[in-house]
């Protein structure tokens, strides 16, 4: 494998390393402000960011690379209402597809077509994260603080389930 392909891969196991971890942390402040189900969404969310990290680990593994997993930046504590919150969840998934976008320009270029294949599966999965971002963002901009219409989002979000053993995503949005 390419040093620059290997170090590209690296950094989107950071990138999704980083996903997880900001996820949670958003979790957990959504918890503490008593949105379980917005909670339950964005844990659910935390563990399929994981499952995309171990998915590149075991890629970069497998053509006998080296995984270099760097420390984690501290994550805010707080992120303001449930709008502000999922604003920057949508926030995060453009920046993520935009990294994919860079990787896969550069691994074409770099004619690796099994490093493509698995950037293009990503690249393919980041139109519904970033969908499903989109549309929870619109929908609390459309209950317009009403606590009624945010606890029925919230109650709604609660229901998604964890991604299947094939790493597809939960619905619930």
């Amino acid at each position: 494998m390419n040093e620059q392909v290997q170090k590209l891969v690296n950094n989107l196991i950071q990138i999704e390393h980083v996903s997880s971890t900001l996820y949670l942390a958003m979790s957990n402040y959504m918890n503490k402000l008593n949105y379980r189900g917005m909670g339950t969404w964005l844990r659910l969310q935390s563990e399929e960011e994981r499952t995309h990290m171990l998915k590149l680990i075991d890629y970069l593994v497998d053509r006998g690379g080296t995984v270099e997993l760097s420390s984690l930046p501290a994550q805010p504590s707080e992120y303001g209402t449930p709008l502000e919150t999922f604003q920057k969840v949508l926030e995060h998934e453009k920046f993520v597809t935009n990294s994919y976008r860079q990787a896969y320009e550069y691994v074409n270029q770099a004619n690796d077509q099994q490093t493509l294949i698995i950037i293009q599966e990503f690249l393919k999965e980041q139109v519904d994260e970033e969908a499903q971002s989109q549309t929870i963002v619109d929908r609390l901009r459309l209950a317009q603080n009403n606590p009624a219409a945010i606890l029925i989002l919230d109650q709604e979000l609660g229901q998604r389930k964890p991604i299947g053993p094939t790493g597809g995503a939960g619905a619930g949005a």
